[in-house]
């Protein structure tokens, strides 16, 4: 696997010494008695029939189509006796990030196979609990339960969206080292989506692309000067970018203490400290100050449906008449919460909540906000991702050594999985431009986007 953890050597021997037309019929093989045997009847029944991909064990035999976009490799037989004490996504999750669990080959295409095969959310029913038991019991893969691995976030007991419990959420995902966001996310150092506006636009070009975009959105070109808050600032870059380009004077907030860290050191490099304030502070105890325009870029997924009327009401109360709102988030049809023994909840976006862009639109405008734009930037998320992913792999060994294999494993794995939702439809982002409009109806908002600028 270009740049992420190596199958297993016993696998790995029985690919790589036979060679030519001999490796390839052993692989086909699935002996009597071999672990490859034993599973695939339970594979078979969890996936609704054949393998879509290759499977290989611990003990070196295999299964599945020869032909196939990569393997999934089953490292120890702690793969089952995870999944038999957590019978569901979280079983499956706890392995892969312990590094029992494993894909080698195209991680995307894998993932896609497995995902058009298998129950959207994967959970075992008696009777495939029962097979489990059984195969588990033939490989030896009884035994006690073991320890989670530590990048699992427990379950909160405070209340859903408390100001305390959101900051902890925060903490678990961004306060991971700025080294290693460096490493991901590249010089430009955004943790949303690009927008790559031709085919040969670099990762960096097409953030400064998303960048100047959203502050065309705002007006920033046609009033410089303007007072911009930055909700849920990363490090910094789309405020240094507004005060750089146009002279806004820009305060951004965010709850990671590391991201406030290093964006003040950012806009100190940039030249642009006198201009941007980058402070420690949950929306919701901003209050008696004014703005003239306000971004939110991929913190909204972190809001919360409980709390999406207070956010807007909070936000349209900081803007006077003309002030515009461009709330930039994640959204998926219906919505969605990352909740319970999941994945995603348990260690990537701890109480992450997807809300329908329809919703939005209609929150925006129950609080008071004449909505102007919506647009969809679902595509260039797969891409952003993708990049990602990418520069995870090359700087493999060093992110490793920054963050440890298990929490670089969960990165790589969220990531890519991302990219298959965005691709294909699953997963959205959309750009929601909202005025407050003067009591005489005027917007100050330009004819067409052409004016924008």
């Amino acid at each position: 696997m270009a740049g992420g953890a190596t199958v297993d050597e016993g696998v790995a021997r029985a690919r790589v010494e036979s060679g030519g037309a001999e490796s390839r019929a052993s692989r086909d093989t699935a002996p009597p008695g071999s672990v490859a045997a034993t599973l695939t009847p339970l594979l078979a029944l969890l996936l609704g029939g054949e393998p879509p991909v290759r499977f290989a064990f611990w003990d070196a035999s295999e299964t599945g189509p020869d032909k196939s976009p990569g393997t999934v490799v089953l490292r120890s037989p702690d793969v089952l006796r995870r999944l038999l004490w957590s019978p569901d996504e979280l079983g499956l999750a706890r392995a892969f990030v312990a590094g029992d669990l494993d894909v080698d080959g195209d991680l995307y295409e894998t993932l896609r196979a497995l995902h058009e095969a298998a129950p959207s959310r994967f959970r075992l029913g008696w009777r495939a609990l029962g097979a489990a038991l059984r195969s588990a019991a033939k490989v030896g893969a009884i035994g006690r339960p073991i320890a989670p691995p530590p990048e699992e976030m427990a379950p909160a007991r405070s209340r859903l969206h408390s100001t305390g419990r959101d900051a902890s959420a925060i903490h678990h995902h961004y306060d991971v080292g700025n080294d290693f966001y460096s490493l991901v996310l590249g010089p430009s150092m955004t943790y949303s989506c690009a927008r790559f506006a031709d085919e040969g636009t670099t990762l960096e070009q097409a953030q400064a692309s998303k960048h100047d975009l959203i502050c065309r959105k705002l007006g920033l070109p046609e009033h410089r000067g303007l007072r911009l808050l930055d909700v849920g600032c990363g490090w910094g870059s789309l405020a240094i970018h507004a005060a750089s380009h146009y002279g806004a004077t820009v305060v951004g907030i965010t709850l990671s203490h590391e991201q406030a860290e290093r964006a003040r050191e950012r806009t100190e490099q940039a030249g642009v400290a006198d201009r941007v304030e980058i402070r420690l502070q949950d929306y919701r105890s901003l209050g008696g100050e004014s703005f003239d325009a306000i971004s939110s870029v991929g913190m909204f997924e972190h809001v919360g449906t409980a709390q999406t009327a207070r956010y807007f009401t909070t936000l349209h109360g900081l803007l006077g008449p003309g002030g515009r709102l461009c709330n930039h988030a994640i959204s998926t049809p219906g919505g969605s919460k990352l909740e319970g023994r999941t994945f995603m909840n348990r260690y990537v976006f701890p109480d992450g909540e997807l809300v329908d862009v329809g919703e939005v639109v209609l929150a925006m405008e129950h609080a008071g906000f004449e909505v102007r734009d919506v647009e969809s930037l679902r595509e260039h998320y797969a891409a952003t991702l993708r990049c990602w992913v990418h520069n995870l792999e090359r700087h493999w060994d060093e992110a490793v050594e920054i963050v440890g294999a298990p929490r670089a494993r969960v990165w790589r794995f969220y990531m890519a999985a991302s990219a298959n939702g965005f691709a294909d439809g699953g997963l959205g982002v959309h750009q929601v431009l909202g005025v407050v409009p003067s009591t005489d109806g005027e917007s100050g908002m330009p004819r067409t986007r052409s004016g924008w600028g």
